[in-house]
């Protein structure tokens, strides 16, 4: 049999070898290290592998702590269940069920259409227009949905810019071609130009080249910044929330995170970025140009007004503001600010009214969504109990259970949970503080190097894996490592979440850019060209966030007395404090 024939077999069955032979090429594992670290390091080299290749699906593989620690002798049952709906999954069930309601009633596609009447449509503009827009609906909205809403309102834009994008790639042919498609009919040089053609064909193909680019500018922004948006708020991407998880289950007297501190530090490194990012890709695909800022009166000012026009009629199209819009818009806008005010550090918030430890972000979130199950989508009426003739329809709320059930995906919320039962295995069997052990070389590297190198490696790491399951499978040896470098664990553990957002390079990356590929005009080769880029800039962003109004708000450059505990019963020899810590902040 050829070795094509066999390979072609074999990757038909890989997931299933994957599953067989794992298992058996790990099981030294459980005889050549400590008895409990050993079986514990087993079970999460086995959920790794598991979800970097999705040999099963990633809410399965996140579900094995429950039969293979209590098995295993690793954890008990009653440990680990638990983990699976700790109240930040309700945080994060919260936010996605408000986000089906603002999908329910089309608010986000309101905010998108408002955004880009403001900024105007020369293609720079355009473009910092829909990344703002997407990255401010996925700091709510999933990254996932708010491409799949973006990218189509992107396309009738410019459809009307440029037209038909098929007609488009014959323009930016060879003359050659050109003069054939035009004898065959494809091409009427009425579609292109009214002028002699022929005079103009050098034109028609550099003008439409330049299209061409802007085009795929376009598709690339959108899913980069959801990718980016999602990164501002804790309950805008998974990570955000292993973080908060984590944090609780290795330093529960550690509460400086939360919903209105995260704001406070990754909104603007979120705006930072993006800026960045705005910069590069109009560079790249075209955008930045002397018609950035002058206006100039030739055809593609005409295409400019057309589009400007199709913008302004959409948006008429959704007529006035309507009640449901309206009730979703504040009860979003509370939502936002009751999380944010609740404790947000540098100023008193409004916990200090209940009994100190007891209301969470997650409290706040699940009573403003709870609203939302009975608030009326309908404005009412008085009137409506008196008149006789009204029509009795049935009471519709801002959103039903059916909607919350089919919009929310529930398979991250099993993720979470997997994730939360792993880290709380890594620290109860002492595998975290024997990995911590054996990273000491890694205590000599200045932290601000540090920080850079972290935040580079799973970068690229989460280009072939979940974000999710990334800083799930890492964050508690960067926890050790911070310790066992004497350096705030937060130091390292924050750039580490942030950057597992930052997969740019490839389609299969994330689902937003999977949807932005499947579009069919983008290519690999742009994609890697852009991300390698995004990345470094990424990188660059998180240190520079890091080592300014990171350190003051975070109090980066002390070791922390709530870490102290953990890394005493952890380490064989005392922690002293940084000596280099400040020098190199």
């Amino acid at each position: 049999m050829k070795l094509s024939v066999v390979s072609k077999k074999l990757w038909c069955v890989h997931k299933q070898l994957i599953l067989l032979l794992t298992p058996l090429v790990f099981l030294p594992l459980l005889f050549s290290l400590p008895e409990k670290e050993g079986k514990c390091l087993y079970v999460v080299v086995l959920m790794a592998m598991f979800w970097c290749t999705e040999a099963l699906p990633l809410a399965v593989t996140a579900m094995l702590p429950v039969c293979l620690f209590p098995t295993l002798g690793i954890l008990p049952s009653k440990k680990v269940c638990p983990q699976y709906f700790l109240e930040t999954n309700f945080l994060f069930l919260s936010g996605l069920v408000m986000a089906s309601s603002i999908e329910e009633w089309g608010l986000h596609r309101r905010i998108a259409l408002k955004v880009l009447t403001i900024v105007g449509v020369k293609p720079a503009w355009l473009i910092l227009g829909m990344m703002l827009t997407s990255s401010f609906l996925s700091m709510w909205l999933s990254n996932t949905a708010t491409t799949a809403m973006m990218l189509p309102i992107a396309n009738a834009i410019l459809e009307s810019l440029f037209g038909d994008l098929e007609t488009l790639k014959l323009k930016s042919k060879s003359p050659e071609d050109h003069e054939s498609s035009v004898i065959n009919g494809t091409l009427s040089a009425l579609t292109v130009f009214p002028e002699t053609l022929g005079h103009y064909l050098p034109s028609i193909r550099s003008e439409s080249e330049y299209q061409l680019k802007v085009w795929k500018g376009f598709l690339i922004c959108i899913p980069y910044a959801a990718s980016i948006g999602g990164t501002a708020t804790l309950t805008g991407t998974a990570p955000n929330l292993i973080l908060i998880g984590q944090l609780k289950s290795y330093f529960p007297d550690c509460d400086l995170i939360n919903f209105g501190s995260w704001f406070a530090f990754a909104f603007p490194l979120m705006l930072v970025f993006l800026f960045l990012a705005w910069l590069w890709i109009s560079f790249l695909y075209g955008g930045l140009n002397t018609r950035l800022c002058f206006a100039k009166h030739d055809w593609r000012a005409q295409a400019e007004a057309r589009a400007k026009a199709l913008i302004e009629e959409d948006y008429r199209k959704l007529g006035p503001l309507n009640f449901a819009e309206g009730a979703i818009s504040f009860f979003f806008v509370i939502f936002a600010i009751l999380l944010f005010t609740r404790d947000p550090k540098f100023v008193t918030g409004w916990s200090v009214f209940f009994k100190k430890g007891y209301v969470s972000d997650a409290v706040t979130g699940v009573i403003i969504v709870s609203i939302l199950f009975f608030f009326p989508s309908q404005k009412p009426s008085f009137r409506w109990w008196f008149d006789p003739q009204a029509s009795n329809t049935p009471y519709v709320p801002l959103l039903s259970w059916k909607k919350a059930q089919d919009s929310v995906p529930w398979n991250i919320i099993l993720l979470l949970g997997g994730g939360f039962a792993m880290a709380k295995a890594c620290e109860e069997s002492g595998l975290a503080s024997w990995i911590g052990g054996h990273l000491q070389p890694l205590a000599e590297v200045p932290p601000g190097a540090a920080v850079m190198l972290i935040t580079a490696f799973l970068a690229c790491f989460t280009e072939f894996a979940s974000n999710t399951a990334t800083i799930i499978i890492f964050l508690p040896v960067i926890a050790e490592m911070a310790m066992h470098a004497s350096v705030n664990p937060l130091y390292f553990m924050i750039p580490a979440t942030v950057g597992c957002s930052y997969a740019f390079m490839l389609p299969v990356s994330t689902p937003p850019n999977s949807i932005a590929f499947a579009s069919g005009h983008l290519m690999v080769k742009d994609m890697v060209r852009t991300g390698i880029v995004m990345n470094m800039l990424g990188v660059l962003s998180v240190s520079l966030a890091m080592n300014t109004w990171g350190v003051a708000m975070f109090n980066l450059n002390t070791y922390p007395e709530w870490a102290q505990p953990i890394n005493k019963s952890a380490l064989i020899t005392d922690v002293s404090p940084v000596q280099s810590f400040n020098a190199t902040l």
